[in-house]
């Protein structure tokens, strides 16, 4: 019998449930914590054996993996949308923390990438900057429905222009309706230069690493595209081949079948009735889904090879979202062999045999 122990972690704010399961599945140590880094190293330092451990990704997994990663055998922040069996019958702290340490005992979780410290302050730029970009959309959608919900024509993006302001606000009658559009564009105002400091930084970070030059020479993958992807992606090696980076970046198919084999004859074979075609994966990453569409998007519209490789797509039948989904995904697999290879872009990356 092995010394291997199976700890799960079921995290919150202020406690941690904790159960611990030998080599054989039986359940040989349970407690409750104070989610604090003493208590927890005390709990650690005092287990003998190789020591396994898992919880699921969350508000405190980055600082938990740090702490926890020098003083384990084997760590594994897992996906909570992956663990079905968490969601079935009666649910606690205790029971979580026991399935937990259960399904990492059979290996039954699905990892989710921590890891590439020397990134830590891209990532964090990276997201900085996708949140302002998000807010700041948001506020835009929020002027122009005020004008809209007053039946004011509000299209292109004049609306938005500070010296026309004057102009649009006087078209609101209302004084509480105007004041409302008032404070929008200065939260707008407000998000604009947050957005070109973030901006500043996050180029600034991403010129100190040289796979940003080699990405950025990708048609359609620009300065803050190449800076993304570093963010996002950390390390080109955590995707085998280009197929799971299609699924982290929702292009992958999911397909349904059943009573795949009927019986003909005394023997079996395999059922030619079609296999039905459920869309793009939903559980990925969807900042990284909405660079690649962009990038595609960019490519398909700008004259270069990558609108030669999507024109030929068309010529030959396919509809062209068909042909930015496919280009979406020549683009990943572009950017795998440039940034794992240490390339630069070549159009030979566009035959089909990279596709």
């Amino acid at each position: 019998m092995t010394s291997t122990k199976y700890i799960g972690m079921d995290v919150h704010k202020e406690s941690i449930s904790i159960a611990v399961r030998n080599a054989a599945g039986k359940i040989v140590m349970e407690c409750i914590i104070e989610t604090k880094a003493s208590m927890i190293l005390q709990l650690i330092d005092g287990l003998r054996g190789d020591l396994q451990v898992t919880f699921e990704e969350g508000t405190w997994a980055a600082w938990l993996y740090d702490l926890l990663k020098p003083h384990v055998r084997k760590l594994v922040v897992c996906d909570p949308r992956k663990n079905k069996s968490m969601r079935e019958g009666n649910q606690s702290d205790r029971i979580d923390a026991r399935r937990l340490a259960e399904l990492l005992r059979l290996d039954h979780l699905t990892p989710v990438y921590h890891g590439e410290h020397g990134l830590r302050t891209l990532k964090e730029l990276v997201r900085s900057y996708l949140t302002v970009t998000k807010d700041l959309a948001r506020v835009m959608s929020r002027v122009k429905a005020i004008y809209r919900s007053w039946a004011i024509p509000c299209s292109g993006k004049q609306v938005y222009a500070a010296r026309h302001r004057a102009e649009w606000l006087a078209k609101i009658s209302e004084p509480g309706v105007r004041r409302r559009a008032a404070f929008y564009y200065q939260q707008l105002d407000a998000l604009g230069v947050l957005r070109r400091e973030a901006r500043r930084d996050l180029l600034a970070e991403s010129r100190k690493h040289k796979v940003w030059k080699r990405l950025c020479e990708i048609p359609s993958i620009g300065p803050i595209r190449a800076a993304v992807l570093l963010g996002i992606l950390q390390t080109p090696h955590r995707f085998r081949t280009k197929r799971p980076l299609w699924a982290y970046g929702g292009l992958a198919i999911e397909t349904h079948s059943s009573a795949d084999h009927r019986s003909v004859d005394g023997q079996l074979e395999r059922s030619r009735k079609n296999v039905l075609v459920r869309g793009l994966n939903r559980n990925c990453n969807h900042d990284l889904k909405n660079l690649f569409k962009g990038a595609a998007a960019v490519a398909s519209s700008k004259p270069g090879p990558l609108q030669e490789f999507y024109t030929a797509l068309v010529a030959k039948g396919m509809r062209p979202e068909m042909a930015r989904l496919t280009l979406a995904r020549k683009i990943a697999t572009i950017v795998l062999i440039v940034w794992k290879k240490g390339v630069r872009f070549d159009a030979q990356h566009l035959k089909p045999q990279t596709a």
